[in-house]
């Protein structure tokens, strides 16, 4: 009997297989750059849009920046470090928990199969569902930790989930885009 037969009738033959591993296994390896590159651009596009939002307001453009310092520096505090909060904590923590927040995105878009993403659409919806479940824990710990008000509270968590919003639809976007490339072999 014929193998190639018996390994068609059960789907892919040994050396599909092990393509199939081998290309899984690269592309995994271009999902967290691509996806670290793609939050660090979701990072900067949400950063921007908030900044000019909190001046049209006329409020800070700097006070989420200022709130994500303080909230770290309290959560620190809290395992026995002194650590001073405020913008510049806030602005180096945001730059770097949103690349790592997009490299496991795009590890895990290119490593579990029902998360491939093979259109921009399907990209950018697990990219917003993805941000805005991930992110509730992280935005919880303002209003815990800083005691706000109600008001506060709302404001916050109102205003994340749009900014979040931004910042999947850009991941989305980049993550399709890049892995696209890095398929086709193109630099």
């Amino acid at each position: 009997m014929n193998t190639n037969a018996i390994h068609s009738a059960h789907g892919r033959s040994q050396m599909d297989q092990k393509r199939h591993t081998v290309r899984a296994g690269h592309r995994s390896g271009n999902g967290a750059f691509i996806g670290a590159i793609g939050g660090l651009m979701s990072t900067l596009v949400m950063d921007l849009v908030l900044m000019a939002a909190l001046s049209v307001a006329g409020l800070p453009a700097l006070t989420t920046f200022s709130i994500v310092g303080d909230t770290v520096a309290r959560f620190v505090s809290i395992l026995g470090l002194d650590v001073a909060g405020g913008v510049l904590f806030g602005v180096a923590t945001v730059h770097v928990v949103g690349p790592m927040i997009g490299a496991i995105f795009g590890v895990a878009v290119t490593r579990i199969d029902a998360l491939r993403v093979d259109t921009r659409k399907k990209s950018i919806v697990l990219a917003v569902l993805y941000i805005e479940i991930v992110s509730q824990p992280l935005l919880a710990m303002t209003p815990i930790l800083l005691e706000t008000s109600t008001t506060m509270t709302w404001l916050w968590f109102g205003g994340s989930f749009v900014m979040h919003l931004i910042w999947g639809i850009v991941l989305g976007l980049v993550v399709s885009y890049g892995l696209r490339i890095a398929d086709s072999g193109q630099p």
